[in-house]
């Protein structure tokens, strides 16, 4: 029986932000782009959270909901300082830690001493740790298995943390709403409520034949993670599975031909960003992925070692005929390949797709230009 424990800081940004300057404390606050180029908010506080501000949502938006919001663009040096010390306390307790993003991993501790081998006592130790070494809180999951360690860290947001014990399993993961299921984003969750499946108990009455009809692949994991199964290790040597980069644009692209211009420096971005991550495995496949001004998106791919600039101009072509809209954000990436395809990773979420996890440490594109020491609107 393994004892994981998934730690996620709470509003991490914003926490950063909160600890430099405590004058900031108390106000609405949130990190992320501009309104007026079509930003986007990273992280928000729980003050902000209160008038219905979240990530994700534009600026614009965030701004109407909240009008007094001070807003502050991302500060990744700091945040990326914070990060690097936070993992060394969780190091400290296991060299088992798979890193999700800056601010949350997972940490395997079976068989580890410390706190007399409580996972439980140790989740609270370095949360502790990192209030007091770090100076912002952290909220922890522990759990029989990474799926409900996740799950279980947002139990007691913020600053607090939360047991799923092994006999409990069954019944905690019977009631939960099917979108805290792995991988299930907006779109699935959407198509399982229609489909009259709106908790984990709902979905087990699902043959395992029926879920990959309607969902394919995904239908294994479905009939896995409903009954609280999740096999998959923690991971210290993770290994990102696809690279991108996406601009959103202050004015919508009006047609296929603007979207072909705006391309090439997004390619050239691309390369810049593929040539710092020094990846030495194999491309498989070419992505572009479009965002249209009525926010519907769609993802466009094929298989390709070597991607160029009139791959990926084909590919923006057969995305754009499918909605023939103005376009707001474009993206292109490469997915890599795996040395064992489908070998069990249960579901791991790609590039683009739509899911709450992701697949590699980078920082949004929240389109932000030059740092003001403090800004509000």
């Amino acid at each position: 029986m393994r004892k994981i424990i998934h730690c996620d800081c709470d509003c991490f940004y914003a926490a950063v932000e909160m600890r430099d300057d405590p004058s900031l404390v108390g106000a609405p606050l949130a990190v992320g782009g501009r309104a007026e180029e079509r930003g986007v908010i990273a992280t928000c506080n729980y003050e902000a959270r209160a008038f219905g501000v979240h990530s994700a949502m534009s600026t614009a938006r965030a701004l109407k909901l909240c009008p007094q919001l001070i807003l502050l663009p991302p500060d990744f040096t700091r945040y990326r300082e914070a990060s690097r010390r936070i993992l060394a306390i969780y190091r400290d307790y296991t060299p088992l830690v798979e890193p999700l993003s800056l601010d949350e991993a997972y940490l395997d501790v079976t068989g580890v001493d410390r706190c007399r081998g409580s996972a439980t006592l140790m989740a609270q130790e370095i949360r502790a740790r990192i209030r007091e070494e770090v100076g912002i809180t952290a909220s922890a999951g522990i759990a029989p298995n990474k799926f409900l360690a996740k799950v279980a860290s947002d139990w007691k947001k913020p600053d607090g943390q939360f047991v799923v014990r092994p006999q409990d399993v069954d019944a905690f993961v019977a009631a939960l709403p099917v979108k805290k299921i792995f991988g299930v984003g907006k779109v699935t969750a959407a198509k399982l409520n229609r489909l009259g499946v709106h908790t984990c108990g709902d979905l087990r009455a699902w043959s395992l034949a029926d879920l990959a009809r309607e969902f394919g692949s995904f239908g294994a994991s479905l009939h896995r993670l409903c009954r609280g199964i999740d096999d998959r290790p923690v991971r210290p040597d993770r290994i990102r599975k696809s690279l991108s980069v996406e601009t959103t644009y202050t004015v919508d692209l009006p047609d296929v031909a603007a979207c072909r211009e705006a391309m090439p420096a997004l390619i050239d971005e691309f390369r810049r960003r593929f040539a710092r991550a020094r990846e030495t495995r194999p491309v498989h496949k070419a992505v572009v992925k479009i965002k249209f001004s009525d926010f519907s998106q769609t993802t466009v791919e094929c298989v390709s070692s070597a991607p160029d600039d009139a791959l990926w101009l084909a590919l923006l072509d057969e995305g754009h005929a499918r909605r023939a809209r103005p376009v707001r954000l474009l993206g292109v990436g490469v997915r890599f390949a795996e040395e064992e395809e489908n070998s069990g990773s249960h579901g791991q979420i790609g590039l683009f797709d739509d899911a709450s996890a992701c697949d590699d440490i980078s920082e949004p594109d929240i389109q932000t230009t030059n740092r003001p020491s403090r800004s509000s609107s």
